[in-house]
């Protein structure tokens, strides 16, 4: 043995900074539940979220739905949207200011007043000069309108100064409102190719996620404003396009294990019209949700109430499909039995979030495990019994 107490001391010093480092950019993945989706609906047409589910089910029921699913019927009938955003971006359009001030109360008011999702929040307009003081003064007046816990997505973000600034409104803010430090949180949204890759080389999206000095919560992809502005032809832009795909991965890759999560984009190929058409519709989408969740994205935006449908059968599918292989290798694992598989504390820790992930969207009545214990294995990979 050559190395002496002193020289492991040594050590500890030199990589103390880069263990602080790792303990604060890495924290792993972020507890509680995530929405399957996120519904965007413009503010000046917030009123009719809460009939969301009715459309879906009656759509269902006139189109003749091709999975049928009476666990997707029930989740329609009681918990349609998880995840709504008040929509003054795109959705919205541009209105002079006394129209969006009103809109801004009364939507506030619309959210106070009903029941509402279990997660819901707003999506300003961008930071970029044209919307700046607008997006802010939105920002500004829903939090004197509608205090509460929310997300607020910011959108077409190109570079880590606009979400240094964005940390900067939210401190302002939390200090003039009286919240408590922290309290204000963003999602970025991913719809440009300046926010993936830098003019010098690097990957933005990792940058904006160290900006943002703990307040994102999530990366979201645009599908159709990254993919006309990387030049795809409209005709050609998709969830699918090579070109998303290499974007959410470089996005997958920046957030992984820094309790990040990640959103998928939208089809604007929608439910409607005849039998033909909607069952083409609902097909693509149903596809593309299953595609996603293979790939590790396990949210994604709905624009139609229409969608619904196919995407929780294509959810409750992904997770139910995979539900006996996951508890027997789980148990394998925890047993550490011979299965031809010798799976990591990682793997354990990717099991038990699918298992948690199923019963927290409904597909699964029963997991195989407790919660807890599915809990403390997606913590630490290691058992609480």
């Amino acid at each position: 043995m050559r190395l002496s107490d002193h020289d492991y001391s040594e050590i500890d010093r030199r990589l103390a900074a880069h263990d602080a480092f790792l303990r604060a950019r890495y924290p792993g993945e972020r507890a509680g539940r995530q929405p399957v989706h996120t519904v965007y609906v413009p503010a000046d047409k917030l009123g009719g979220f809460r009939d969301w589910g009715a459309i879906a089910l009656a759509a269902m029921d006139e189109h003749g739905f091709p999975w049928p699913d009476p666990t997707v019927r029930d989740k329609l009938a009681r918990e349609p949207i998880e995840d709504l955003r008040v929509d003054f971006e795109d959705g919205y359009g541009v209105r002079d200011d006394d129209q969006e001030d009103a809109a801004v109360r009364e939507a506030a008011a619309i959210l106070r007043d009903g029941p509402r999702p279990p997660f819901v929040g707003l999506r300003i307009k961008s930071l970029e000069a044209a919307t700046r003081r607008r997006s802010l003064r939105t920002l500004d007046l829903w939090l004197e309108s509608c205090p509460g816990t929310f997300t607020i997505t910011l959108p077409k973000v190109s570079g880590p100064v606009q979400v240094e600034t964005m940390v900067a409104v939210c401190e302002r803010l939390e200090t003039g409102y009286g919240l408590s430090t922290g309290a204000l949180t963003f999602e970025i949204q991913v719809e440009l190719p300046a926010a993936v890759l830098a003019a010098d080389g690097t990957a933005t999206v990792a940058r904006l996620i160290t900006a943002a000095a703990g307040r994102c919560t999530g990366l979201h992809y645009g599908t159709y404003d990254y993919s006309a502005a990387a030049g795809v032809a409209a005709a050609y832009q998709s969830m699918e396009h090579p070109a998303a795909d290499y974007a959410k991965a470089v996005m997958q890759a920046a957030a992984a294990q820094t309790g990040v999560r990640l959103s998928d984009g939208s089809t604007n190929v929608l439910p409607a019209g005849g039998r033909d058409a909607v069952h083409a519709a609902w097909r693509l989408h149903h596809r593309l949700v299953r595609r996603s969740l293979e790939h590790g994205y396990y949210q994604g935006w709905d624009l139609h109430p229409a969608q619904l449908p196919s995407r929780y059968a294509a959810t409750y599918a992904f997770f139910r499909d995979g539900r006996d292989a996951a508890v027997a290798r789980l148990r394998r694992y925890l047993d550490r039995q011979d299965s031809g598989i010798m799976d990591e504390p990682a793997t354990a820790r990717a099991l038990a979030g699918y298992l948690l992930r199923g019963l927290d969207c409904g597909a699964l009545a029963d997991a195989g495990f407790a919660r807890e214990q599915l809990t403390a294995l997606q913590t630490t990979g290691v058992g609480s019994g």
